[in-house]
Protein backbone atom coordinates (compact mmCIF):
# COMPACT_ATOMS: atom_id res chain seq x y z
CA UNK A 1 0.00 0.00 0.00
CA UNK A 2 1.41 3.38 -1.03
CA UNK A 3 -0.07 6.70 0.10
CA UNK A 4 1.55 9.71 -1.52
CA UNK A 5 0.97 13.43 -1.74
CA UNK A 6 2.32 15.69 -4.49
CA UNK A 7 2.64 19.39 -3.79
CA UNK A 8 4.01 22.39 -5.64
CA UNK A 9 3.12 25.83 -6.93
CA UNK A 10 0.51 26.39 -9.66
CA UNK A 11 1.96 25.56 -13.08
CA UNK A 12 4.58 23.20 -11.64
CA UNK A 13 3.16 20.21 -13.54
CA UNK A 14 1.57 18.54 -10.53
CA UNK A 15 -1.35 17.18 -12.55
CA UNK A 16 0.87 15.68 -15.26
CA UNK A 17 3.30 14.20 -12.76
CA UNK A 18 0.51 12.94 -10.48
CA UNK A 19 -0.98 10.89 -13.32
CA UNK A 20 2.38 9.41 -14.32
CA UNK A 21 3.45 8.63 -10.75
CA UNK A 22 0.05 7.15 -9.89
CA UNK A 23 0.29 4.88 -12.95
CA UNK A 24 3.81 3.78 -11.98
CA UNK A 25 2.83 2.96 -8.38
CA UNK A 26 -0.51 1.38 -9.42
CA UNK A 27 -2.66 3.76 -7.35
CA UNK A 28 -5.36 6.29 -8.30
CA UNK A 29 -4.54 10.00 -8.51
CA UNK A 30 -6.98 12.01 -6.40
CA UNK A 31 -7.01 15.59 -7.74
CA UNK A 32 -8.99 18.28 -5.96
CA UNK A 33 -8.73 20.47 -9.07
CA UNK A 34 -10.39 17.77 -11.14
CA UNK A 35 -13.12 17.28 -8.51
CA UNK A 36 -13.76 21.05 -8.43
CA UNK A 37 -13.83 21.41 -12.24
CA UNK A 38 -16.16 18.44 -12.58
CA UNK A 39 -18.59 19.92 -10.06
CA UNK A 40 -18.38 23.39 -11.65
CA UNK A 41 -19.05 22.07 -15.17
CA UNK A 42 -22.00 19.96 -13.92
CA UNK A 43 -23.25 23.01 -11.97
CA UNK A 44 -23.75 21.02 -8.78
CA UNK A 45 -24.58 22.95 -5.63
CA UNK A 46 -20.99 22.52 -4.42
CA UNK A 47 -19.65 23.39 -7.87
CA UNK A 48 -21.59 26.66 -7.98
CA UNK A 49 -20.26 27.56 -4.53
CA UNK A 50 -16.70 26.55 -5.45
CA UNK A 51 -16.84 28.56 -8.72
CA UNK A 52 -17.18 31.82 -6.76
CA UNK A 53 -13.75 31.20 -5.23
CA UNK A 54 -12.03 29.58 -8.22
CA UNK A 55 -12.93 32.36 -10.67
CA UNK A 56 -11.31 34.92 -8.37
CA UNK A 57 -8.17 32.85 -7.89
CA UNK A 58 -9.00 32.06 -4.27
CA UNK A 59 -8.75 28.68 -2.58
CA UNK A 60 -12.03 26.85 -1.99
CA UNK A 61 -12.67 27.06 1.79
CA UNK A 62 -11.42 24.22 3.96
CA UNK A 63 -14.85 22.92 4.99
CA UNK A 64 -15.90 22.35 1.35
CA UNK A 65 -12.54 20.89 0.32
CA UNK A 66 -12.27 18.60 3.37
CA UNK A 67 -15.74 17.17 2.77
CA UNK A 68 -15.01 16.47 -0.91
CA UNK A 69 -11.65 14.83 -0.29
CA UNK A 70 -12.82 12.67 2.62
CA UNK A 71 -15.75 11.51 0.54
CA UNK A 72 -13.37 10.53 -2.28
CA UNK A 73 -10.96 8.75 0.08
CA UNK A 74 -13.80 6.49 1.24
CA UNK A 75 -14.15 5.03 -2.28
CA UNK A 76 -13.09 1.40 -2.73
CA UNK A 77 -10.44 2.14 -5.38
CA UNK A 78 -8.23 4.03 -2.89
CA UNK A 79 -8.07 1.24 -0.28
CA UNK A 80 -4.77 0.01 -1.74
CA UNK A 81 -3.30 3.52 -1.76
CA UNK A 82 -3.58 6.87 -3.54
CA UNK A 83 -1.70 9.92 -4.72
CA UNK A 84 -3.22 13.19 -3.50
CA UNK A 85 -2.83 16.18 -5.83
CA UNK A 86 -3.86 19.60 -4.53
CA UNK A 87 -4.70 18.63 -0.95
CA UNK A 88 -3.87 19.54 1.77
CA UNK A 89 -3.17 23.16 0.87
CA UNK A 90 -3.34 24.71 4.35
CA UNK A 91 -2.15 23.72 7.83
CA UNK A 92 -5.73 23.05 9.08
CA UNK A 93 -6.25 20.70 6.09
CA UNK A 94 -3.10 18.79 7.16
CA UNK A 95 -4.71 18.19 10.57
CA UNK A 96 -7.97 17.11 8.90
CA UNK A 97 -6.12 14.65 6.66
CA UNK A 98 -4.06 13.32 9.61
CA UNK A 99 -7.22 12.65 11.59
CA UNK A 100 -9.00 11.01 8.65
CA UNK A 101 -6.06 8.73 7.80
CA UNK A 102 -5.59 7.81 11.48
CA UNK A 103 -9.28 6.84 11.68
CA UNK A 104 -8.65 4.49 8.73
CA UNK A 105 -5.46 3.11 10.31
CA UNK A 106 -3.26 4.80 7.71
CA UNK A 107 -0.61 7.50 7.17
CA UNK A 108 1.28 9.16 4.31
CA UNK A 109 4.39 7.37 3.04
CA UNK A 110 5.99 10.36 1.31
CA UNK A 111 5.29 13.94 0.19
CA UNK A 112 6.71 14.90 -3.23
CA UNK A 113 7.50 18.60 -3.60
CA UNK A 114 7.96 19.92 -7.16
CA UNK A 115 10.11 23.04 -7.35
CA UNK A 116 10.42 25.51 -10.26
CA UNK A 117 11.14 29.27 -10.63
CA UNK A 118 8.12 31.61 -10.60
CA UNK A 119 8.99 33.02 -14.06
CA UNK A 120 8.94 29.52 -15.60
CA UNK A 121 5.64 28.73 -13.85
CA UNK A 122 4.01 31.85 -15.34
CA UNK A 123 5.16 30.94 -18.86
CA UNK A 124 3.75 27.42 -18.49
CA UNK A 125 0.42 28.79 -17.27
CA UNK A 126 0.12 31.16 -20.24
CA UNK A 127 0.90 28.29 -22.62
CA UNK A 128 -1.70 26.06 -20.93
CA UNK A 129 -4.32 28.83 -21.14
CA UNK A 130 -3.62 29.21 -24.87
CA UNK A 131 -3.87 25.46 -25.54
CA UNK A 132 -6.81 24.58 -23.27
CA UNK A 133 -8.77 27.83 -23.28
CA UNK A 134 -9.25 27.70 -19.51
CA UNK A 135 -10.99 30.88 -18.39
CA UNK A 136 -9.41 30.77 -14.92
CA UNK A 137 -5.89 30.95 -16.42
CA UNK A 138 -5.14 34.68 -16.55
CA UNK A 139 -1.91 36.36 -15.40
CA UNK A 140 -3.68 38.16 -12.52
CA UNK A 141 -5.40 35.00 -11.28
CA UNK A 142 -2.17 33.02 -11.65
CA UNK A 143 -0.14 35.58 -9.67
CA UNK A 144 -2.79 35.59 -6.95
CA UNK A 145 -2.64 31.78 -6.76
CA UNK A 146 1.14 31.86 -6.63
CA UNK A 147 1.03 34.43 -3.82
CA UNK A 148 -1.49 32.25 -1.93
CA UNK A 149 0.77 29.25 -2.45
CA UNK A 150 3.80 31.05 -1.04
CA UNK A 151 1.81 32.41 1.92
CA UNK A 152 -0.36 29.40 2.84
CA UNK A 153 0.65 26.19 1.12
CA UNK A 154 4.34 26.59 1.80
CA UNK A 155 3.46 26.11 5.48
CA UNK A 156 2.24 22.62 4.53
CA UNK A 157 5.64 21.88 2.95
CA UNK A 158 7.29 22.97 6.20
CA UNK A 159 5.06 20.66 8.28
CA UNK A 160 5.93 17.61 6.18
CA UNK A 161 9.61 18.56 6.03
CA UNK A 162 9.59 18.68 9.84
CA UNK A 163 8.15 15.16 9.90
CA UNK A 164 10.89 13.89 7.58
CA UNK A 165 8.40 13.00 4.82
CA UNK A 166 9.44 15.52 2.15
CA UNK A 167 11.02 14.38 -1.12
CA UNK A 168 12.02 17.46 -3.20
CA UNK A 169 12.18 17.12 -6.99
CA UNK A 170 13.40 19.68 -9.54
CA UNK A 171 10.26 20.51 -11.56
CA UNK A 172 12.14 22.31 -14.37
CA UNK A 173 12.89 20.69 -17.71
CA UNK A 174 11.56 17.74 -19.66
CA UNK A 175 8.39 16.22 -18.08
CA UNK A 176 9.61 12.66 -18.74
CA UNK A 177 12.90 13.33 -16.97
CA UNK A 178 11.06 14.93 -14.05
CA UNK A 179 8.88 11.80 -13.76
CA UNK A 180 11.93 9.51 -13.78
CA UNK A 181 13.64 11.63 -11.10
CA UNK A 182 10.49 11.68 -8.97
CA UNK A 183 9.97 7.88 -9.20
CA UNK A 184 13.61 7.25 -8.32
CA UNK A 185 13.52 9.70 -5.39
CA UNK A 186 10.28 8.28 -3.96
CA UNK A 187 11.36 4.64 -4.31
CA UNK A 188 14.71 5.36 -2.64
CA UNK A 189 12.93 7.27 0.14
CA UNK A 190 10.32 4.54 0.82
CA UNK A 191 12.92 1.74 0.64
CA UNK A 192 15.15 3.68 3.03
CA UNK A 193 12.25 4.15 5.43
CA UNK A 194 11.48 0.42 5.39
CA UNK A 195 15.12 -0.38 6.15
CA UNK A 196 15.15 2.07 9.05
CA UNK A 197 11.89 0.68 10.49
Amino acid sequence: MTRLLIIGPPGSGKGTQAEKLARHFGIPAVSTGEIFRSNVSRQTELGNEAAKYLDGGDFVPDHLTNALVKDRLRDTDVRAGFLLDGYPRTAPQVVELDNFLASQGGFLDAVIELRAPDSELEQRMLERARKEGRRDDTVDVFRRRLDLYHRETHEVVSVYAGRGLLVSVNGSGDPGEITAQAIDAVERFINGKEKRA
